[in-house]
């Protein structure tokens, strides 16, 4: 199967909490707000209005199967610092949907005139966490029992960054 990459819209919105109700509960602990969500999934259209997020979607069959956030605040501090959130359905990781959502968010964040960018998961995410670091991400902190989920239990969460004035992609081993 091939998927095809292209930018998240408001029409996606139902497409977007049909395919994170397939998702592990796990896979979105990271994220700090839950995408099966409808209002969440609003507000996520509305921050693409205002400028604070780009997202990209893969998808096969008129299904979604991928996608991926770019997060950034243009007002604050770090402006010069984008969050990814990547997230792939269980059935296609391996598959290369994940490293083409990815290097889409690198295209977005060189086109924003971003220098870093940072990624949250947790540790234990062993094919998310090589995905990343294969294309320039290094590990710059484990946050112990950070996250929570919904019986309570205490999660580890990995911070990775990029520099991507220095790494990238076509440059990462």
């Amino acid at each position: 199967m091939s998927h095809r990459i292209r930018r998240f819209t408001d029409a996606d919105q139902t497409a977007m909490i049909a395919f994170a109700e397939e998702l592990p509960e796990h896979d979105l602990l990271f994220l700090g707000r839950d995408l099966r969500h409808p209002r969440v999934i609003a507000a996520w259209v509305d921050a693409m209005a205002a400028g604070h997020i780009d997202g990209l979607v893969a998808e096969e069959n008129d299904r979604l199967v991928g996608t991926a956030a770019l997060v950034c605040d243009p007002l604050g501090w770090s402006a010069h610092v984008g969050e990814v959130r990547l997230l792939v359905t269980p059935s296609r990781r391996g598959a290369g949907v994940g490293r083409d959502l990815l290097e889409g968010i690198y295209v977005i964040a060189r086109e924003r005139g971003l220098s870093k960018l940072v990624a949250n998961m947790t540790p234990d995410q062993i094919g998310s966490v090589m995905l990343f670091e294969s294309l320039g991400f290094r590990a710059e902190a484990l946050l112990r029992d950070h996250v929570r989920d919904r019986e309570g239990n205490p999660h580890d969460l990995a911070i990775l960054s990029a520099d991507i004035g220095r790494d990238s992609p076509d440059s990462a081993g």
